[in-house]
């Protein structure tokens, strides 16, 4: 594994405020005025594109972020924790600022979560980092899980979608495995940032309660070339690897069976993590004998519980936090 790290600077996140985000709130400005480090470090030759904030000597944490999605979806919500934690999130390859591969098959993905955990130091520390995921970023930390239970503390697992299965049977349209983008066919390029943002959606689609986030999200989902905009995202990332629709029909099993420290933070308006998910979950803890693990719901959110309720989102990941470092 290439050591080096590419490029590395220190700043703050209020350079990402530009003037296509407007009306932005003290908060937002409070949180993103926190110090970070952005860098880029090589894994097998993807150039993998993070944020550090904290203190290197405190305990680590590791954020992943959802499909098509980036790491400034933690941006405002990591400085929160940043007293107390050494914190690194990351873009995903093929997606964010990070690079791209020919194919996107899970074991690289997990291979990339534990390079970037390397090459930052989040494995030098005396305990063991924890990860914190995001919707598609849930699976393949449930799979590190699997794969690599000796170098993790746990994990805080966000509204990822875990479906009772006949109900994923009946609906598989509706609830198949993320992307349904044609991984053939180009990313369009739209003549200007504006008419690119029009196009710009959630998935599942959702107004979001901090309209500034959207725009957050949607200025930094997009890139400049020749011609105007289009979106960072490799369409590539839409090929399903073997397996993926029988793995993600089993990640509430494969979940609750992960033999690490585990949380749950969700939704309450969610279109993913219902409250018939709520019951599964607690039938798989019974049907497969494993104890129960917290499964927090933030009230007034929905899929995107980061962009709904961030300041509630941010003291649910302290309070969990909070009670596994005490």
């Amino acid at each position: 594994m290439d050591q080096s790290t590419l490029k590395v600077t220190f700043e703050t996140g209020l350079s990402d405020l530009v003037e296509q985000i407007p009306n932005v709130p003290d908060w937002l400005q409070q949180s993103l005025s926190v110090p970070r480090e952005e860098g880029w470090v090589n894994v097998d030759g993807c150039e993998l594109h993070y944020f550090r904030w904290g203190d290197p000597s405190k305990p680590g944490l590791l954020l992943t972020h959802g499909f098509l999605a980036h790491v400034r979806c933690f941006a405002f919500i990591a400085p929160y924790l940043a007293n107390d934690f050494h914190i690194v999130g990351f873009d995903m390859s093929g997606m964010g600022d990070s690079g791209q591969h020919e194919q996107y098959l899970e074991e690289t993905r997990v291979k990339e979560l534990l390079g970037v955990a390397e090459q930052t130091g989040l494995f030098d520390h005396e305990v063991k980092p924890t990860i914190i995921a995001h919707s598609f970023g849930g699976l393949i930390a449930t799979s590190a899980a699997h794969q690599h239970a000796d170098k993790f503390a746990g994990m805080i697992i966000c509204d990822l979608m875990i479906i009772r299965p006949s109900i994923l049977a009946a609906n598989r349209e509706r609830f198949g495995p993320p992307g349904s983008g044609r991984a053939d066919k180009p990313n369009r390029v739209y003549p200007d940032y504006e008419s690119a943002k029009k196009r710009f959606v959630l998935s599942p689609p959702q107004a979001v309660n901090e309209p500034v986030l959207f725009d957050y999200m949607a200025y930094h989902s997009l890139k400049q070339v020749d011609g105007g905009w289009t979106w960072k995202f490799d369409p590539r990332v839409f090929s399903r690897g073997e397996g993926v629709e029988k793995r993600w029909g089993k990640i509430g099993e494969r979940l609750v069976a992960a033999p690490i420290r585990k949380a749950m933070i969700y939704g309450q308006e969610s279109m993913l993590f219902t409250p018939d998910s709520y019951q599964y979950m607690h039938e798989l803890f019974e049907q497969l004998g494993h104890p129960p693990f917290p499964i927090i719901g933030i009230p007034n959110a929905r899929h995107h519980l980061m962009l709904d309720q961030p300041i509630a989102f941010a003291s649910a990941l302290k309070t969990v936090l909070a009670m596994w470092h005490s």
